[in-house]
């Protein structure tokens, strides 16, 4: 708990320092993870190497959004975290460097697979399960049934009560639409889609917002990565985190370099620091709870036991196509975003 305060007040001066900006930083990065962890990654690579870097937080679509306009002329050097399938996206557009790093023989199975599918552009950080969390004193309070499945989520009772990302910035949300879309068939996804918005409360900017929202009791569900949820509940809020009786997708965060960085060579030693256990280690130091890559890295102790839940077998490849990616996120607006 200590600690997790101290990243917290470490963030709060990491946001109000970005928002100032730094001259000349000796390397850019835009980050796709929690606040928190992203300030003490920050902190710790300076700490490391004696430079000043700016590390900025973005939800995941808007990252990819702003490394496509700067194609011609990028500014930044380095994307840390946010969902594989973007990252692959992002690959496939030829707008990723490819490189080597230092620890790539230490990493797990999944992560290798993921880097070799990538082409040697992305390396895979973390992995991490999807699911939903409800706040649970205020599900008593409402005299509510506790959903244990995706389709619960669509029931009456629920109406106006949960959170969930919006897929077309927040990178949590597509998964979720993607892995909807691998459980049921993507008819049938859409279908549930169009039954579970009538209780969407809120489309949010952000993949983690909806359970931090569940936890502070301002909406009773929120649909999130599990981790996520996790660390609302270590820090006393009253979560109870559900993995979906039908099964459910997970992610591979991931870091890649920017095609035309500038910082090109400062770039490799952050990719390299990403993916050592030092580097890994500032996730569970800054309260996250993710599965690291690096097989030799240290486990949070809380992080959700990933081999014990029912998973698809999440298509990557398929979901990290720009044509695809596309062609559901226009679906979704058109069926899903416009009624609600």
């Amino acid at each position: 708990m200590r600690g997790i305060t101290a990243f917290s007040a470490v963030a709060a001066l990491w946001l109000a320092s970005a928002s100032t900006g730094m001259a000349a930083p000796s390397l850019t990065v835009l980050c796709g993870v929690d606040e928190t962890w992203c300030a003490a990654m920050k902190t710790a690579y300076e700490a490391k190497t004696g430079l000043e870097i700016s590390v900025t937080r973005k939800s995941t679509g808007d990252i990819l959004n702003q490394i496509r306009a700067e194609k011609a002329a990028p500014t930044v050097d380095v994307w840390w975290g946010g969902t594989g399938d973007t990252h692959l996206q992002a690959g496939s557009e030829n707008l990723l460097e490819p490189y080597q790093p230092a620890h790539e023989r230490d990493m797990l199975p999944w992560a290798q697979n993921f880097f070799a599918m990538s082409g040697g552009r992305s390396a895979g950080i973390y992995a991490g399960a999807l699911g939903f969390a409800y706040n649970g004193d205020l599900l008593r309070e409402l005299k509510l049934p506790a959903p244990t499945c995706w389709k619960d989520l669509t029931d009456i009772a629920y109406r106006g009560r949960i959170q969930s990302g919006n897929p077309n910035s927040s990178g949590t949300a597509f998964t979720t639409l993607a892995t909807l879309v691998q459980l049921f068939g993507e008819d049938e996804a859409f279908r549930y889609l169009a039954a579970l918005n009538r209780n969407i409360e809120r489309y949010t900017p952000s993949g983690a917002a909806p359970v931090k929202a569940a936890a502070r009791g301002e909406t009773l569900i929120g649909i999130s990565f599990m981790h996520d949820a996790v660390t609302q509940k270590q820090v006393g809020f009253p979560l109870v985190i559900v993995a979906p009786c039908e099964g459910t997708g997970y992610e591979i965060g991931a870091v890649s370099i920017v095609k035309g960085a500038r910082n090109i060579e400062e770039a490799k030693r952050f990719v390299d620091f990403a993916l050592s256990p030092e580097g890994q280690g500032t996730g569970a130091a800054a309260g996250q709870n993710q599965v690291p890559s690096n097989a030799k890295s240290s486990l949070p102790l809380a992080a959700p036991d990933i081999s014990m839940i029912k998973m698809v077998d999440y298509d990557f490849a398929t979901f990290g196509s720009p044509d695809e990616r596309s062609r559901l996120l226009r679906r979704f607006d058109a069926e899903i975003a416009a009624t609600n």
